[in-house]
């Protein structure tokens, strides 16, 4: 199997992320207020760097925690490297940041929606939705899967989706 320079995994982690920050600048342009029954759950790893919480919850979660915004949630602000909310915690409100290469999961069960992201372990910077694919420009605009006689060429994969579709 050859290598994949391309990095697929590390392209579709990002497009995930890229999703979890779309849905939560929603949020922030309806004012902080989740439309209809939404909610999110974000579990996210607190040993990670950039992690910002309290102390006494990082004791208590020393690699995950889960935290829930859907009625008291204050101050939501999303970067495209973090999410930064305050939350209560025993009555005493609390600001947390958590860096989008720290989720795990996102879900919002009203709708049956969940991602769960792989941990970034290399410490390598995944790519995040403001970087670019720059291509050649002395690239052909189309690539021929086919030979001339239209059968696939060499080397060529041809993938049909409906093996991949849930029946």
């Amino acid at each position: 199997m050859s290598k994949d320079l391309l990095r697929y995994d590390r392209m579709v982690e990002a497009a995930k992320r890229s999703v979890v920050r779309a849905a939560l600048r929603e949020v922030v342009t309806q004012g902080g207020e989740l439309p209809g029954d939404h909610h999110f759950y974000l579990t996210f790893r607190t040993d990670r760097p950039g992690v910002d919480i309290p102390d006494y919850l990082r004791t208590k979660y020393p690699q995950e925690m889960t935290i829930v915004l859907q009625y008291q949630f204050y101050d939501l602000e999303v970067t495209t490297e973090a999410v930064s909310v305050t939350l209560s915690f025993g009555g005493v409100l609390r600001r947390l940041v958590i860096p989008m290469a720290a989720l795990l999961t996102f879900a919002d069960p009203s709708v049956n929606f969940v991602l769960q992201f792989q941990p970034d372990e290399d410490g390598i910077d995944l790519p995040d939705e403001e970087d670019e694919v720059l291509m050649d420009s002395s690239a052909p605009d189309e690539v021929a899967a086919e030979d001339q006689d239209g059968e696939p060429a060499k080397g060529a994969t041809v993938v049909a989706l409906d093996a991949f579709r849930k029946k």
